[in-house]
């Protein structure tokens, strides 16, 4: 009876083998008391709760006990139902633990086949320990062989690197050596330059000084500057409008500062410049852009006033007499254009002596004029202006600077004819440059 009773147990409670080594087998005890609790449950359909005694309580146990008999077709489906699905969870219970076992087994089984394998690897290596040993010595000298490649490779970088930074010291030191020669270099150059300048310094007041002299010794035999007459009255004003006849046959403001704009570097830095003639102010235009302090005067009234208006500093004046009411070396520039032509020939000695007499050592004098060497001017151009009275030769003015101590810095001709008469480009050009070159020129001086 004790072993049919333990059979029955083990049906209904399974017990888990405990797995091999290194496997964990699923455990069915929760499994098992889910099924009884709901096979409990089962077997409980249809019974009556028990009640204490007496004839209140038999009676309405007999009641339930009825109607429980007589519900009993109702839930006989249900009760069948329940017993089904417990007979699963038997079947399924009995599956799980006919799983634990085959895994069990299997685990078994692989203890014992790791072990047969652990012997035999270790018969292995006895038995080729030697091939091993062999295999070992010849990778160990392979290794030894790969370091010594490795240390010759890092004494090759670094001889390498060695000589680059011995050839990057060299190249740093040749730079240095190349800039202190060139530092040198520029050195000696600011001394030559500075020793041409003293040089030419003092052969201008080499020059000077002779020029003075000589200037002492001619003019003991002339007049005073002061006892020449004045200017003639009948110049000072022109017979017709000016501004419009400029306007015409001159050409615009802008024109005619465009022409002037080369004036600019030969009066870079000067701090007191006359403009003699200014007429409708181009020039002081210039000077004003270029920051330069500039005044000027004219005779004719209407220019002065459209100076005036363009907020420049200018006035009526005949030049002989401003320039004689100015102090001596009091300005450092002169720009006198289209003047000298309205001059009578013996005026102008004067003017270009006035000019001299107020401008510093090193001062800049520029005068423009129609050029007589250029045949087309008297062609036309010349002689449109009737206060015109004779064109000046630029030999005639050379001689004149050098008689009251300017020496000539730049001679340049203005205007080519060619660009107003096409017609001139037919004529071979060592004939049109000899006779129809510039219709104006420019002569510029500097007092010694």
């Amino acid at each position: 009876m004790l072993r049919e009773v333990r059979d029955r147990v083990r049906a209904r409670y399974p017990a888990t083998p405990s797995g091999a080594p290194g496997i964990a087998l699923p455990d069915l005890e929760p499994l098992v008391r889910a099924r009884d609790a709901a096979l409990a449950k089962v077997a409980a359909i249809g019974t009556v709760n028990p009640r204490q005694g007496g004839p209140l309580n038999g009676l309405a146990q007999g009641l339930k006990r009825v109607v429980a008999r007589l519900l009993d077709w109702h839930v006989r489906e249900q009760v069948i139902f329940n017993r089904k699905m417990v007979a699963a969870a038997d079947a399924a219970i009995e599956a799980l633990a006919a799983s634990n076992r085959a895994l069990a087994a299997a685990g078994g089984a692989i203890a014992e086949m790791q072990s047969r394998l652990d012997a035999l690897q270790l018969e292995d290596m006895r038995t080729h320990w030697a091939e091993w040993r062999q295999g070992w010595e010849e990778k160990l000298a392979r290794n030894e062989i790969q370091f010594l490649r490795s240390v010759a490779d890092l004494q090759t970088a670094f001889s390498h690197r060695a000589d680059l930074m011995d050839a990057n010291y060299r190249d740093a030191i040749r730079a240095q050596h190349a800039d202190f020669t060139a530092a040198q270099a520029r050195g000696n150059l600011e001394l030559q330059n500075q020793l041409v300048a003293n040089m030419e310094r003092v052969k201008l007041d080499y020059e000077r000084l002779i020029h003075t002299e000589l200037r002492l010794i001619r003019q003991r035999g002339l007049p005073a500057i002061g006892a020449q007459p004045a200017a003639g009255k009948a110049e000072e004003t022109a017979p017709f409008d000016a501004t419009r006849f400029a306007e015409r046959f001159r050409g615009d403001e802008q024109t005619v500062k465009n022409g002037q704009r080369f004036y600019m570097e030969r009066f870079a830095g000067k701090r007191a410049v006359l403009d003699i003639g200014c007429g409708r102010g181009e020039f002081l235009e210039l000077m004003r852009e270029a920051g330069i302090p500039a005044a000027g005067i004219d005779l004719n009234a209407e220019y002065v006033a459209a100076c005036r208006e363009k907020g420049l500093e200018a006035r009526a004046a005949d030049l002989f007499a401003y320039l004689e009411e100015l102090p001596e070396e009091s300005l450092d520039g002169i720009f006198c254009a289209q003047v000298v032509e309205h001059l009578a020939p013996a005026r102008l000695p004067g003017m270009i002596r006035l000019c001299a007499s107020r401008l510093e050592r090193g001062g800049i004098i520029a005068i423009e004029t129609p050029n007589p060497e250029c045949l087309a001017i008297f062609a036309t151009y010349f002689y449109l202006d009737p206060t015109h009275v004779r064109p000046v030769p630029r030999q005639l003015v050379e001689f004149y600077f050098a008689e009251n101590g300017l020496g000539v810095v730049e001679f340049r001709t203005l205007s080519p004819a060619v660009a107003t008469a096409p017609a001139l480009a037919s004529l071979p050009e060592d004939v049109r440059e000899a006779l129809f070159g510039g219709l104006d020129y420019a002569i510029i001086g500097r007092k010694l």
